[in-house]
């Protein structure tokens, strides 16, 4: 009998200290200037479970309370029809403030991209973490003890395909379609506009880096390289024969090799930092030699947008072409 006693008080006692490292390992906290506790959802709360690439997370029917990790995540869900309530700054280009105008009133900002503020995430008490690139596992594991967090693999050629699985994520599949047909009759209508001059026309796309102090070509692999494929605009022929594989989707220029960012048109994204860069090239007597520059068809671009983008981005960047194209051609 005190045997059986004895195995009974042992199995109550596991039971306890089972059930205490449960509630520690799911209570989540964040060790910075002090302990953080997250807020778990609402009891009662409706979620659905969803595969995303960092693994499985039961995302929230109607989620009201979202954060995203970077802009590119921030143009994402706001073009599924959710406003998140904070969102990082830029730690690159310029910020799509620039071009998202009120869309993002009242939005709180939570450091930069590559600086998130931990302790004011748990603050504001997301009930949904939404990324499209910037979380690793370790990431992924501390943020999903402070809500429900998802990230789905974003290329800049496939664009559409990581609309298309935030949509699903997010249950706004319907949504990501509208808009991606919408975007689709935009560029028929340019297309159209265009009509065979778009086989003839040649275009560069260059970046001028605020980090890296060089310029650069994007291919028809990078975000603004395949819109301009999708329309059936080639890039010059000597740039390409550099683009060895999917994954080039930039090459960068020293100011010897600036000849090759000669075309019919050159667009040219300057980051903020890189604005006195520019100047120097601009200056300089191999600049003033370019084709593209004697015929005054270089135009400066928003970086905010042409550089990594989704949809509102790639609207955008149609409208541009809208304006210059048809302007000029």
């Amino acid at each position: 009998m005190k045997k059986r006693h004895f195995a009974f008080l042992k199995l109550c006692i596991l039971t306890i200290i089972s059930l205490l490292i449960f509630t520690a390992c799911h209570s989540g906290f964040y060790q910075n200037t002090g302990e953080i506790k997250s807020e778990p959802l609402a009891l009662g709360a409706k979620c659905r479970l969803v595969k995303h690439e960092l693994g499985e997370s039961c995302v929230p029917l109607h989620p009201k309370r979202v954060i995203v990790t970077e802009q590119l995540a921030l143009e994402v869900v706001l073009a599924l029809g959710i406003k998140p309530i904070a969102a990082p700054e830029s730690a690159f280009v310029a910020n799509k403030a620039n071009f998202l105008g009120d869309n993002i009133a009242g939005i709180n900002y939570i450091g930069k991209e590559n600086q998130l503020n931990i302790e004011a995430i748990v603050r504001l008490k997301p009930d949904l973490i939404v990324s499209l690139y910037s979380i690793n596992q370790e990431t992924y594991k501390l943020f999903s003890q402070i809500a429900p967090t998802v990230q789905v693999k974003y290329s800049q050629s496939g664009w559409k395909d990581s609309l298309q699985q935030m949509g699903n994520i997010l249950n706004k599949s319907d949504v990501a379609k509208k808009s991606l047909t919408q975007y689709q009759e935009k560029l028929t209508n340019l297309r159209s506009l265009l009509g065979d001059k778009v086989e003839k026309i040649k275009v560069s796309v260059s970046r001028f880096h605020g980090q890296v102090q060089l310029p650069e070509f994007r291919s028809q692999y990078s975000f603004p390289g395949s819109i301009l494929a999708e329309l059936g605009i080639s890039m010059p022929d000597n740039q390409r024969q550099l683009i060895k594989s999917p994954d080039d989707n930039l090459i960068i220029l020293s100011l010897e090799r600036i000849d090759l960012l000669d075309a019919d048109v050159l667009f040219v994204a300057v980051d903020p930092g890189a604005k006195e860069l520019f100047e120097k090239y601009q200056n300089s007597q191999l600049w003033q030699t370019l084709n593209v520059v004697k015929n005054q068809r270089v135009y400066s671009v928003d970086s905010s947008y042409w550089i990594f983008g989704s949809i509102l981005s790639a609207n955008a960047i149609v409208d541009d072409l809208f304006k210059y194209f048809t302007y000029q051609t």
